[in-house]
């Protein structure tokens, strides 16, 4: 799979490398919250899921619990 160059972050302090593990505090550039993700400025496809596309192709799946819990959340997990 070809690489795309991503541009130099202008940022201040610069925005982490997609290879860091806080990839994701890097700034949003492109948001389309009715699809559902995200570019960052590291060149990263941030999904709503909080899964990942990294610049090189790597998939990173969701992080983040999807799954409501009764016994953990309580009352919050009432439908």
């Amino acid at each position: 799979m070809e690489q795309r160059n991503v541009r130099a972050c202008r940022h201040t302090p610069a925005c982490p490398s997609a290879d860091r593990a806080d990839r994701e505090a890097a700034h949003t550039i492109v948001a389309h919250p009715e699809q559902g993700w995200s570019l960052l400025c590291n060149g990263i496809v941030l999904f709503d899921d909080t899964g990942e596309l990294l610049p090189n192709g790597q998939v990173i799946a969701p992080h983040r619990p999807t799954d409501v819990h009764p016994e953990v959340f309580g009352i919050f997990a009432v439908a």
